[in-house]
């Protein structure tokens, strides 16, 4: 297991219309590093976004696609997904307020 700091956990918020719809529940998808586990990512989401207590974390990892182009065949990079569950007194992350 690699040693990950908080900041290499995660690596980019996922906006799409289902994630910004759970956001009214104060649900947020990132993806992350594959290697993190489920404590490392909510002790990352507490230390990178101020006043945030992380309720529970689901993970999910996904598999490269298939992809082709004319005879040469190949797979897209493999991603873990995270949505974060934070408690009703938490406060909200920001990035995603503006959009």
């Amino acid at each position: 297991m690699a040693d990950l700091k908080y900041y290499d956990v995660i690596l980019k918020p996922v906006v799409t219309e289902k994630t910004m719809n759970s956001m009214a529940d104060k649900k947020y998808a990132f993806y992350v590093n594959p290697d993190a586990t489920k404590t490392q990512i909510a002790e990352a989401v507490e230390k990178m976004f101020a006043g945030t207590k992380v309720a529970s974390v689901n993970t999910m990892n996904l598999n490269g696609k298939n992809r082709r182009r004319g005879l040469i065949v190949g797979k897209t990079a493999a991603k873990k997904k995270a949505i974060v569950q934070l408690t009703a007194d938490s406060a909200e992350i920001e990035i995603f307020t503006g959009l």
